[in-house]
């Protein structure tokens, strides 16, 4: 049984956890906020860096077709630019932007880190950002960022398999909220209100991956 001084469970049954309890997480928001600053909110030269294709490195009419997209990603890939179908979820276009999802990724992320173990989280982690990344490259081109689709996959993931185990806390309107944005943002809403276009195909292809996983990997017993 684990001290109860150590645990993120208070004695009221209220999730809180300590930096201790997932350095994981800690280390992906981290991470995220330094690249923020260090990209300038993704405007300096370092972001091309992390885009899935450096989109300097080709005509800019070789994003207009899917067959120049997958050309453009085959020979970044083939070149030995294997981080850069992660490196996407580093870059953040405002303080908005990134604060939310570093919330999100700590609300939801820390527990599975503490409850199904760090191995679980990194597999959904890589599962859910190349989901996210490919199919909002695919889509659009290489102009997007952030870490809403492993944040939208982190909440698939829960939502399911707490289906099958319930041992996450979250309200359940959050996931409401979330398919509802979602289905938003594939309108021209959120463009009327002034937030900008939304990387709506990585949420959706983070939230798949997400499922899968919970509907693939058998829920681990919450330890006590």
């Amino acid at each position: 049984m684990d001290n109860p001084s150590s645990s993120p469970v208070t004695p009221s049954g209220r999730w809180q956890p300590a930096p201790r309890h997932a350095p994981f997480v800690i280390g992906l928001i981290v991470t995220a906020v330094v690249m923020v600053w260090l990209t300038g909110m993704g405007q300096s030269n370092l972001a091309a860096t992390l885009m899935i294709v450096d989109p300097r490195s080709f005509a800019w009419e070789t994003f207009s077709t899917l067959a120049g997209r997958l050309e453009a990603l085959s020979i970044t890939l083939s070149g030995g630019q294997l981080w850069r179908l992660l490196t996407p979820d580093f870059l953040h276009f405002s303080w908005t932007h990134i604060i939310f999802n570093a919330v999100m990724l700590w609300f939801l992320g820390s527990q599975i880190e503490w409850i199904d173990g760090r191995a679980r989280l990194v597999a959904l982690f890589l599962a859910t950002s190349l989901a996210s990344n490919l199919l909002q490259y695919l889509v659009s081109g290489p102009l997007f960022g952030g870490l809403s689709g492993v944040v939208y996959g982190i909440l698939g993931y829960c939502w399911l398999s707490q289906r099958r185990l319930p041992r996450f806390q979250f309200p359940p309107a959050l996931v409401t909220f979330a398919l509802v944005w979602m289905v938003v943002g594939f309108t021209p809403v959120p463009e009327m209100l002034g937030v900008g276009r939304m990387a709506n195909e990585a949420h959706l292809g983070g939230f798949l991956a997400g499922l899968v996983m919970a509907a693939v990997v058998p829920p681990r017993r919450y330890r006590r």
